[in-house]
């Protein structure tokens, strides 16, 4: 059974070129700290690939600090600058996050709030997934010299939501306040310029657009502040402790060459393909809302809600089909819980237990969105007779006695 990978937002398929570049480089010996002609030639290879990586984002070699991924340079940003700015005044404990920013970010902040003192808000959404940004504003107007950092995401993960990055650095910059952006979704699928935005620090996941897995950035303007979460060995001009990967660095330059390659045409082809799939959708399946943002939206970024369904019955199904996506839901403690970011665009808890997430990249084809059209009807059609049936039996079960 052919399989049809329609995952790209969890993790992309790794590009041939960054295949091959990491193959090259992982063949050849040298610590790119040491000293000798094989730490040299490695050091040559990361210096390479920060310059072209930095270059290619709107920003300087200097300001491109190596990451294992999205998740550590989101860390990264949200801890360092809230330790930095704190370290320079004491009253600047509030950290100012959207409502529907990847857990990267809402978990730091949450454990800045839990064990340090810090005053997290959030910051609210509309039906969209779009930053309130007059929220933003009444924020930062509520004693700015409070405020630690702001963090809004380029682009949301789950509904696909293109958020207006640029207006939220300008308002936050003519309060004094850094602001860093989580861009795994966006770089690689968008047109993405680091100075050009006026944000302080963005994130990177190489694996987002084709790169290796284990491999990222945070792009951190000149002079900004930033306390390190490691320490050891002081690489990265202090800012990010550990032995540097030469194949990494390679491998993501290379993936990230590719996905820039013809960008415009390969967003115009993906998006295509994406709306030829929530118009299939809509046709053949009753209840089918898409969520996000109809017009600002990732190209390859597919989100719907089903009526009726449960989102893991339909992952389950769909799966057992061939067709390979995500739903909107994390678990906690085992125990599937209705996506923060839908409850936070006002999606009631019933219907976002029905999330579908479809999301298409530079290994997409037609046939892959056949395939998924073709078994999503089957899918639905089940997961709705299990829901049922599940709802019949709750309401035929005996009442516990008390003991």
């Amino acid at each position: 059974m052919r399989t049809a990978y329609l995952d790209h937002a969890s993790t992309a398929p790794t590009r041939p070129e960054a295949v091959a570049a990491w193959t090259e480089r992982a063949g050849l010996v040298g610590n790119p700290s040491s000293l000798h002609s094989a730490g040299r030639r490695a050091r040559s290879a990361v210096e390479e690939a920060r310059e072209e990586v930095a270059a290619a984002l709107g920003a300087r070699a200097g300001e491109l600090v190596w990451t294992s991924g999205g998740t550590e340079a989101d860390n990264l940003a949200v801890k360092g600058l809230w330790w930095a700015r704190r370290a320079q005044d004491p009253r600047r404990r509030r950290v100012l996050v959207s409502a529907a920013e990847h857990h990267a970010v809402l978990d730091p902040a949450e454990h800045l709030r839990e064990h340090e003192g810090a005053d997290v808000r959030l910051l609210p959404v509309d039906a969209a997934g779009r930053t309130d940004l007059d929220a933003l504003a009444a924020e930062l107007a509520q004693a700015p010299e409070e405020v630690a950092l702001v963090s809004v995401m380029w682009a949301n993960n789950e509904v696909g939501t293109v958020q207006p990055v640029a207006e939220v650095a300008a308002l936050a910059r003519a309060a004094g306040v850094p602001v860093h952006t989580d861009a795994v979704q966006a770089v690689g699928h968008l047109p993405v310029d680091f100075a050009a935005a006026g944000v302080d620090a963005l994130s990177l996941s190489a694996h987002k657009f084709g790169g290796p897995v284990g491999a990222g950035a945070l792009l951190l303007r000149r002079g900004t502040p930033l306390v390190p979460l490691l320490h050891g060995g002081g690489q990265e001009l202090g800012a990010r402790s550990g032995t540097l990967s030469a194949p990494a660095a390679a491998a993501t330059a290379a993936a990230l060459r590719a996905a820039l390659s013809g960008q415009d045409a390969e967003r115009e082809r993906v998006a295509g393909l994406r709306d030829r799939l929530l118009a299939g959708l809509a046709e053949r399946v009753d209840g089918v809302r898409v969520r996000g943002s109809l017009t600002d939206r990732l190209p390859g970024n597919a989100h719907v809600t089903i009526d009726g369904c449960e989102g893991d019955s339909l992952l389950y199904l769909l799966d057992a089909a061939g067709v390979e996506c995500s739903t909107g839901s994390a678990c906690q403690a085992g125990v599937p819980q209705p996506s923060h970011v839908l409850l936070a665009m006002g999606v009631p808890a019933e219907q976002a237990r029905g999330a579908l997430r479809f999301s298409l990249g530079w290994s997409s084809t037609q046939e892959d969105v056949d395939a998924a059209l073709a078994a999503v009807g089957p899918a639905v059609e089940r997961a709705r007779r299990a829901a049922a049936g599940s709802s019949r039996a709750g309401r035929r079960r005996p009442a516990a006695v008390a003991s």
